[in-house]
């Protein structure tokens, strides 16, 4: 008699490229966010855009699509309250209600061990709409 064992991780790998850019917005400051989907045919975790150390917030969300999961890592940088210069690096997992079930079900069960794969995230957010990951909860959780 044979069976299979049921996988709870979806077998993704990440791609190298997606480890370096991580590494080049943690390490250099090339980058102010890094988006990445999942490349259904590849089974991994590729890079999908990079902004610049120029672009904003409000650059960032518009990046991520409406109705499509991703996961994206933002460099937030702010001063604190004794005016020292900050950066904490936030890992988002998009999943918008309006996503497919399939979409969903891919990047919830991929999600954890692709950031373990992402040394130095200091907070994580899971969105499934905008309101969740307002600018304003950033700065909550950073200070």
């Amino acid at each position: 008699m044979s069976f299979r064992m049921s996988n709870a991780s979806s077998g993704m790998g990440v791609a190298d490229h997606s480890k370096m850019t991580f590494l080049e917005l943690k390490r250099k400051k090339l980058h102010r966010y890094v988006v990445f989907k999942i490349d259904e045919k590849k089974k991994e975790v590729v890079v999908e855009k990079t902004g610049g150390q120029g672009e904003c917030y409000d650059d960032f969300t518009a990046s991520l699509p409406e109705s499509d999961c991703r996961y994206a890592v933002y460099d937030f940088d702010f001063v604190t309250d004794e005016g020292c210069q900050k950066s904490k690096i936030f890992f988002v997992a998009w999943s918008p209600s309006v996503s497919r079930i399939r979409s969903k079900m891919l990047y919830a069960t991929s999600k954890d061990r692709f950031r373990r794969e992402l040394d130095g995230i200091h907070y994580e957010i899971q969105a499934t709409d905008p309101t969740e990951m307002d600018l304003e909860v950033l700065r909550e959780r950073a200070y």
